[in-house]
């Protein structure tokens, strides 16, 4: 496709920063808008396996403490998430399960609810309303040290990071460049890669073995390093 049809499509203001970032070179610029939609792929693929194995941890474990049916129960009535500091949680527990309707399972639930809620069982009124025991899913994380503690909230912030890489993706905004500039710069998308790898190794999940064959993420920055 000719630059000047790429651009129709896509849009001179779109497109703008790509061209920046690569000296006005037309045929660069295309093809790191390919290069940055290639990232976005292989990283939301990495983001969506951690965001079903965070869940189905925190699930787990939650089930061998409370139920079964841990997660309904929880906004019930008299529930664990049943008060005022966790009515967002409660609703939109209350909310899924509406939803689904008369298709409801747990499982089902589990699956309907986002990222940022279980980001948010790490957050404090939703960790101690479910027994300040979370933090058991990670079983390889390091120890607390005067200089950093490893706790919930640590957690909480982490996963924060990790869900405004997912959203930015989601809403199609580049992860190529350096934040809020045209140049071309690769350590965003590998920091976040990082620190999603850190978080599958402290829960003792082999994420070589999960993710073979969908992880070319290095590969990929290096193609962009060198365009």
């Amino acid at each position: 496709m000719r630059y000047a049809d790429f651009e129709n499509v896509m849009t001179l203001v779109r497109m703008n920063r790509y061209l920046s970032a690569c000296s006005n070179s037309t045929i660069k610029a295309m093809t790191l808008y390919r290069k940055n939609l290639r990232l976005s792929q292989e990283l939301f693929t990495v983001i969506s396996c951690f965001e079903i194995a965070l869940r189905n941890k925190i699930d787990s474990h939650l089930q061998a403490i409370h139920g079964s049916n841990w997660l309904q129960n929880a906004a019930a009535p008299g529930g664990l998430f049943d008060n005022h500091n966790c009515r967002y949680t409660k609703s939109n527990i209350n909310d899924a399960v509406a939803k689904l309707n008369h298709n409801y399972t747990h499982n089902k639930l589990v699956a309907e609810l986002g990222f940022g809620f279980w980001r948010y069982m790490f957050a404090s009124h939703q960790f101690a309303a479910t027994g300040r025991s979370l933090l058991r899913i990670l079983p390889a994380k390091p120890a607390s040290t005067p200089a950093i503690q490893y706790n919930h909230t640590y957690i909480f912030n982490q996963l924060a990071t990790i869900n405004d890489i997912r959203n930015r993706i989601a809403h199609h905004e580049p992860v190529c460049f350096l934040p809020g500039q045209a140049i071309k710069d690769t350590s965003y998308a590998r920091q976040h890669y990082t620190l999603i790898i850190r978080l599958f190794r402290w829960m003792d999940i082999d994420e070589a073995g999960l993710l073979y064959g969908l992880d070319h993420i290095n590969t990929i920055c290096n193609q962009i390093d060198t365009l």
